[in-house]
């Protein structure tokens, strides 16, 4: 529930892009989760100091009764580690690591997987599977080849965001017949 809940938000108006990587506000972040989930509480371990003098934080989050770890090196722009952080490039790495560790929730997930936009895995309508159903039927389309296509088991098990294009095409067929 907690993953289904997060994971749909959009936060892709609370980025800021620095260098390559994509950072989520902390602060926003943590008001999103207290909206949805208000006994969240979060806690630093003490920091990992490793033999190049670099630093590891770590971060464990409990959020609707569970407790997930994470952990972030002290890093530049371009995701190397820092050699003898100051106490700012720690704290800040805190933060993140707080932002990573609600992400393993499903905040932001789709920012460390690459992705532009959260997934949205909602299926067509009813109307809108006969819609297709009929055209379809109407331009002699095989309907297992259309499924394959589009990587769903059933006209009616067609991802909402696939809808406009797999209506394009079958109506472009459509008009290439007359």
């Amino acid at each position: 529930m907690t993953w289904e809940t997060l994971s749909k938000i959009n936060v892709n108006d609370h980025t800021e892009k620095k260098g390559n990587l994509t950072y989520l506000s902390w602060a926003w972040a943590w008001q999103k989760l207290m909206e949805h989930y208000p006994d969240s509480v979060y806690e630093f371990a003490p920091n990992e100091y490793h033999p190049d003098d670099s630093v590891t934080v770590h971060c464990t989050l409990t959020v609707d009764g569970i407790t997930r770890p994470m952990w972030l090196p002290v890093m530049d722009n371009r995701n190397n580690a820092i050699s003898q952080p100051t106490s700012r490039q720690i704290s800040d790495t805190k933060m993140r690591c707080l932002v990573k560790a609600i992400s393993m929730f499903g905040l932001g997930s789709y920012i460390y997987a690459g992705e532009d936009l959260p997934q949205d895995n909602s299926t067509i309508s009813e109307e809108q599977a006969q819609t297709l159903n009929k055209l379809l039927q109407e331009t002699e389309s095989n309907s297992e080849r259309f499924c394959k296509a589009f990587k769903c088991s059933s006209v009616s098990g067609l991802l909402l965001k696939d809808y406009d294009q797999a209506l394009k095409a079958l109506n472009k067929k459509k008009e290439a017949m007359k």
